[in-house]
């Protein structure tokens, strides 16, 4: 097996646990290097420091799977991991619908897994991953006897690897649009052309959250994408609900969503660019007692991360100045570069800025199907926060 030796600064990063091995930090390699192979990651000392797949295409050179000599990479090693993941979710009671495979967090770089009942969609980043595709479905066909298995391999992050975007059956086909039980509640999935995978799983502990402060509220909710935020706002007995979204698709998936509820007489959706709403509604001197946020990605890049949080102070200082006094913001970013001591520095500055007041309620990160790992940047990417704005 080809060998990867580390140089001797990059040890510590490695021995605490992360799986990341950049090219810049290997000193060399002795044996044949063919993308997407299994190779064995060296010390300096030449102890062995575990056993990944390497694609010299890629900025991380090496991601590893394992740090134990003993375990060697094939079939079973795959389906051991996905298995071990399902049973984690289950102890913390994710049943019906969760993220079985998250990536790093699940030994499994590179691999996203989402359930949905008995429908799994998956994405393989990595050309390394994507090797051992057809073994992930043989193993999610072994554990869980699925209805259908789709993948949604259409991200330009794949780009970097070498690989195609693609999606498309990775079993008999099926119709794509289904319904899903969340909190109570239904709400439809367009698994072949929603976002991501079809549906934003990671807040969906996050939407409980809500429950009390929504009672009888007026409430705006801002980059709703289907509305599940709005709805279960109206479900916990707000007295309205309207939401906003730029995408004409989305709103109709919304609005749909409402109806599937019986809800469309509290909560309704229109396609209007959030960012110019806010401004506009606020001049012209709108009040709302709860106002929801929960904005797409501003950056995935480092340079852009100042932007990012000028966006982010930007649409929370106009969101909270549409708030009554003594109501709630409700909002979220999913950009990892920001991480959540700057997001809550950002909140504040944004409160200073508007001359309000603010109040912690509650500060959560992603649901826990979605483990984060202390030292992984990249698994702690969500925050979620709400706070009582009050006038100075």
């Amino acid at each position: 097996m080809t060998k990867v030796y580390l140089k001797k600064k990059i040890a510590p990063r490695i021995a605490n646990g992360h799986p990341w091995v950049f090219g810049n930090e290997v000193d060399r390699i002795a044996g044949e290097v063919n993308a997407g192979d299994i190779v064995e990651v060296t010390y300096a000392d030449g102890k062995f420091a575990g056993r990944g797949y390497i694609n010299p295409k890629s900025q991380i050179l090496v991601r590893l799977l394992t740090r134990n000599k003993q375990e060697f990479i094939d079939e079973q090693f795959i389906h051991n991991r996905i298995l071990r993941a399902w049973q984690y979710r289950q102890k913390l009671g994710y049943t019906e619908n969760c993220r079985l495979v998250f990536g790093e967090a699940d030994e499994l770089p590179a691999l996203v897994i989402d359930k949905f009942n008995d429908y799994f969609v998956l994405q393989t980043l990595s050309l390394g991953m994507e090797r051992w595709k057809d073994a992930i479905v043989r193993s999610l066909e072994t554990i869980f006897s699925p209805k259908g298995i789709y993948e949604r391999n259409d991200v330009p992050v794949r780009e970097l690897e070498g690989l195609a975007q693609q999606k498309g059956f990775l079993s008999a086909p099926f119709d794509t649009n289904i319904i899903i039980n969340e909190n109570g509640l239904k709400f439809h999935v367009d698994i072949e052309n929603g976002q991501k995978t079809g549906y934003f799983l990671d807040q969906q502990d996050n939407r409980r959250a809500i429950q009390h402060i929504v009672k009888g509220a007026e409430v705006l909710g801002a980059f709703t994408y289907t509305g599940t935020f709005e709805i279960h706002a109206a479900h916990y007995g707000a007295k309205s609900v309207l939401g906003l979204d730029i995408s004409e698709q989305a709103v109709a998936q919304a609005n749909r969503n409402a109806q599937l509820n019986g809800l469309d007489q509290v909560c309704r959706f229109e396609a209007m660019n959030a960012f110019d709403v806010l401004k506009q509604w606020g001049k012209d001197g709108r009040q709302y007692d709860v106002v929801m946020l929960d904005p797409p990605a501003f950056t995935k890049s480092r340079e852009h991360i100042q932007k990012a949080v000028a966006g982010y102070k930007e649409i929370n200082l106009r969101g909270m100045k549409m708030i009554r006094n003594g109501g709630f913001l409700v909002t979220s970013s999913c950009t990892n570069l920001v991480q959540p001591d700057l997001f809550l520095q950002t909140i504040d500055m944004a409160a200073k800025d508007a001359r309000k007041k603010i109040r912690q309620v509650t500060f959560q990160a992603q649901a826990a199907d979605h483990p984060i790992i202390w030292g992984m940047e990249n698994t702690n990417y969500l925050k979620f926060l709400i706070v009582e704005v009050s006038d100075r």
